[in-house]
Order: C-alpha cells, then sequence, then structure tokens
C-alpha cells in the first residue's frame, strides 16, 4: 500500500483527530461493501458481469431495482432481490468494519452510521442498531406489496429464496406478507418507488437528528467510505452535517475523491485506508 507524503500526513491528521474526539459519525457507501467481495454495480458492464442472466435480457441496474417487477414477474423481482439476500448474508464484512468499531471502543466515541448500503453489514459487525441509518432502507427487512397495514418485518434467519442461476427466475413459495399472506417485497427504497414504506428509516433519521443535537460540535469526526458522486446522497449529507459543525469529515474514495477546502480526503478503498489509520493510531 503506497501513500505519497499528503496521504500520510492526512492519516496521522485524522488520527489524532479521532484520539481527541467525542462523537464519530460513519458515512458509507458502495465502495465499502466492494471490499468484503459484494459486486459493483457501477457501469451497466459491472452489474451485468454480476448478473448475466439479466445481461441476456438487457436489463440493467436501474431497471431492474424498480417495484414493477414484484407485480409483471414476482419471481425475477425475487430472484435478483433474493441472489442479493443469499449474497448478503453470506459475505463475511471486511476487517475495516471491526477497526472502526475498535476505535469507537477504545476511544469512547458516542458513534452513529449514515448508510446508503442495504447489505445489514453494519449490524452483521456489531455495531448497535439503534445507531444506524440506512437512507434507502435494508434488504434484512420486508414490507407487504399492498399497504395492507402490516408493520415492517425483519427477514427471518431460517428464510432462503430457492433460484435458478440460469434464468434467475426464483421458486415458489415467495416470501409473503404475515399479515394478509400477498406479496412480501424488500423494505429498500427502489427507482420511481412510490409504494416504499419508509417508516423505519424515518426513524432512523429522527434518532440521528437527536444524536447530532447531542454530538454535533467541532469534537465530531467523520469518516466517509466508499461514497460516491453518481448518487450522492450519503456525500452530500457528511457535507452539509461537517459545514455546520466545524468538526472534521475525511473522505475516502479512490475515484471520486474531491472534498471542499478544509476536509480531508485520501483516493484509496475503503479497508486499506482504514488499515492505514489503524497502523498509525496503534504506532505501526
Amino acid at each position: 500500500m503506497h501513500m505519497n507524503e499528503r496521504d500520510i500526513a492526512t492519516v496521522h491528521s485524522f488520527a489524532e483527530a479521532l484520539c481527541t474526539g467525542k462523537a464519530l459519525l460513519i458515512g458509507a457507501g458502495a465502495g465499502m461493501g466492494v471490499d468484503s467481495g459484494l459486486p459493483d454495480f457501477r457501469g451497466t458492464s459491472g452489474f451485468w458481469k454480476a448478473y448475466p442472466p439479466l445481461q441476456k435480457l438487457g436489463i440493467r441496474f436501474e431497471e431492474m431495482a424498480n417495484p414493477r417487477w414484484f407485480s409483471e414477474s414476482p419471481e425475477l423481482a425475487w430472484g435478483f432481490y433474493g441472489h442479493r439476500l443469499n449474497l448478503y448474508r453470506r459475505t463475511k464484512p471486511h476487517i475495516g468494519f471491526s477497526l472502526l468499531l475498535q476505535w469507537i471502543n477504545e476511544q469512547k466515541l458516542s458513534p452513529f452510521v449514515f448508510t446508503s448500503n442495504v447489505d445489514g453489514h453494519f449490524q452483521q459487525s456489531g455495531f448497535p442498531a439503534l445507531s444506524i441509518n440506512e437512507c434507502h432502507g435494508s434488504l434484512m427487512h420486508l414490507q407487504c406489496i399492498d399497504p395492507c397495514g402490516q408493520p415492517i418485518w425483519p427477514v427471518d434467519p431460517e428464510m432462503r429464496i430457492d433460484i435458478d442461476e440460469k434464468t434467475l427466475l426464483a421458486r415458489r413459495p415467495l416470501p409473503a406478507c404475515p399479515g394478509c399472506g400477498g406479496l412480501a417485497r424488500p423494505n429498500i427504497l427502489m427507482f420511481s418507488d412510490w409504494g416504499w414504506d419508509p417508516e423505519r428509516t424515518n426513524g432512523q433519521s429522527n434518532r440521528l437528528d437527536q444524536w447530532l443535537l447531542e454530538n454535533g460540535d467541532s469534537e465530531l469526526c467523520m469518516i466517509e467510505l466508499g461514497a460516491g458522486a453518481s448518487i450522492p446522497t450519503v456525500r452530500l449529507t457528511c457535507e452539509e452535517i461537517w459545514k455546520s459543525t466545524g468538526g472534521t469529515l475525511l473522505r475516502i474514495n479512490p475515484r471520486d475523491p474531491e472534498v471542499p477546502e478544509g476536509a480531508y480526503s485520501l483516493p484509496m478503498g475503503a479497508e486499506d485506508a482504514l488499515r492505514a489509520i489503524e497502523a498509525v493510531m496503534t504506532g505501526g
């Protein structure tokens, strides 16, 4: 892992801020999951490499991540999301998650996570569920496709989606609503998604707002990991919070490392950057 002098100075500056700070806000985008081995959907070629059956059908990610498939082809919809669910549950989060948690515990920092990822890997890594805001929802939670009154519910740990790998079609029975028995769908925000139930995410957002009231000052450290500019929710949120608090912001991104003046930047992958900070934290 080669770093130039500027990057080394950035790592030291952020490590110092962590050691003197009181709270840590973690902003995480898709790049955080890529280092765990999850597929990168950036660009049509990357998406089709992960899902060859959809390449045959000529369906791009933006078209597939649309709730209409649950009405038009429930088997294909659950083939796609079921495959992702199975993948997320069997993929082990990379060591960077553990390092973040370790710093939080060692430095006695008050933590919060703001992420666009729907993989549940922060919870899987041991982060407290009440300190996570999943702005696009979570594939680990389901909702009814009809507003039948059934509240959002967590995925049963025993649930497995049986999928034909050649066609990406899920085999029935498909996940069902425990309230009305109708078709269930993931509680994630898709494209053109007017049926998404935001109740769970709204509750998380309210908890983040409360946390910021208590921790949003100059001793707040922010580390943004793998949040690209194409869907900039995490980037813009982190910048907005940073501008209002005057804290310390470090953006880690190998493709889109640009930052506002006064913020820090590392043009690296998430895991490599976190390992570099850990080396400084431990005097290595």
